[in-house]
């Protein structure tokens, strides 16, 4: 279960973050955040880049190499990585520094309602800008740009990564079980039943990191009636009592009563969540591209190997957005900072985001730009080269992850909920209900 005082803890720590926040004000001398072409000399010095990666991962690893290949031709040039792969954790350094007017030169954000104050202050560079001076605008999927856009369309931050989320199944449990894909959302209880019946777990969920339960929540309104919903949420124009919202909660309660996730779902984390479906032991796994090396490789275990599939999210009757529409993110950001902007650092991005989708599609990544064809690694199986070419033909609406939308206190709330409401400890009424209060309790304005 929640660990309810360090989560408390957290939320303290933001709120008197956005507090302190709001005093500074872009206190420090910031350029003009459309100045994107800054004039003077370029002298080589080191800059940091505050970072929430896998260290070990593709963006890191492409600008790890870059980079040393920037220095060469500027001795004295070093790119210092300060990661932070916890999330949390990783937010709360960073709001802190935001706070104190101590962040480096570039840093790692979603579009968040504590980034859009930085960028109303002016502490964050204008990226439309900048990739239209250096002429890479066009190369740029429009879906990897507008993921990090903020909900008045302005770009602040630049995109590394381009994933595609689906439900992986295994096709072989499925045909024991007698049951079909389903071809809308409403058709995901009858499949769970079909399968627990069969004495198969039906979805393989990751409930410790809370996000994957939280992406559930997010389906029903996107399909309802489109992405406008959490953003009219967290605005205060919409509320979990509107039609979409009770729609999204009473699902969500179906699907735990016709027990759709493992038992001790709450309790399970990624790996073993992941283990589960690759095992044979569960017959669906959502979750993103980013884990094609495992689910669609020689690594994924031979005695399912030939049976996984995968489907996008399932549309539903009269649906707002199309088929091709679903959760496309582009991982988190990277924002620039205003105050430490100057002809280095725009030299230094002008080399780095020519040479990194290159790099990184390499590394058999899908490239946030079309400039860059992703290489299949070999050991693949026929679904890697599929998902990838899945990857041109994606509509521009996005399912946006909540959890990068809403404030950190609504966000935590709502996950505690959402967890009652699929255990069957809270009904849709009360979750609804509560959820009201909640967001706007703790609206930030």
């Amino acid at each position: 279960m929640f660990r309810t005082p360090r989560k408390t803890a957290i939320v303290a720590t933001i709120a008197a973050t956005l507090l302190a926040l709001t005093a500074c004000a872009g206190g420090a001398n910031s350029v003009d955040p459309s100045n994107v072409n800054p004039e003077g000399e370029i002298v080589a010095r080191e800059i940091s880049w505050l970072l929430s990666r896998p260290a070990d991962g593709g963006v890191i690893t492409a600008m790890q190499q870059i980079a040393e290949e920037y220095a060469a031709e500027h001795p004295g040039f070093a790119l210092n990585l300060i990661t932070t792969p916890d999330r949390p954790s990783y937010i709360q350094k960073y709001e802190t520094l935001a706070a104190a007017n101590q962040l480096p030169e570039l840093f790692d954000t979603d579009a968040t309602p504590f980034a859009q104050k930085l960028a109303d202050q002016g502490r964050m560079l204008d990226i439309d800008a900048l990739l239209a001076d250096l002429g890479l605008a066009d190369d740029h999927r429009e879906t990897a740009l507008n993921y990090q856009r903020f909900d008045d369309g302005s770009l602040h931050m630049v995109p590394f990564e381009f994933q595609l989320e689906f439900f992986w199944y295994n096709q072989a449990l499925l045909d024991q079980a007698g049951v079909q894909v389903p071809a809308t959302l409403d058709e995901f209880p009858k499949m769970c039943e079909g399968l627990r019946a069969a004495g198969i777990t039906p979805i393989a969920l990751n409930g410790q990191d809370q996000w994957p339960l939280e992406r559930y929540m997010a389906y029903y309104p996107f399909r309802m009636v489109g992405p406008q919903y959490v953003q009219d949420l967290k605005n205060g124009e919409a509320s979990f009592s509107d039609p979409a919202g009770r729609a999204a909660a009473e699902w969500l309660s179906s699907l735990g009563q016709a027990g759709c996730f493992q038992e001790g779902f709450s309790s399970t984390g990624y790996a073993d969540a992941q283990a589960l479906f690759t095992s044979g032991k569960a017959a669906v796994y959502n979750i993103g591209t980013w884990e094609l090396g495992n689910l669609a490789t020689e690594a994924l275990d031979a005695g399912v190997r030939d049976d996984v599939s995968y489907f996008t999210l399932p549309t539903t009757d009269g649906a707002a957005t199309a088929d091709n529409e679903y959760v496309t993110p582009s991982g988190i950001g990277m924002a620039v900072n205003t105050k430490t902007y100057d002809p280095l650092v725009r030299d230094f991005l002008a080399f780095a985001l020519e040479r990194y989708p290159t790099i990184y599609a390499e590394t058999g990544a899908i490239s946030p730009t079309t400039s860059a064809e992703t290489v299949i690694p070999s050991g693949a199986t026929p679904l890697y080269e599929q998902a990838v070419s899945q990857a041109d033909d994606t509509g521009t609406a996005i399912a946006m992850p909540w959890d990068t939308q809403l404030d950190p206190a609504t966000n935590t709330r709502l996950q505690q909920e959402l967890t009652l409401l699929v255990q069957g400890d809270i009904t849709p009424d009360q979750f609804v209900e509560t959820m009201d209060a909640a967001i706007s309790e703790n609206r930030v304005e």
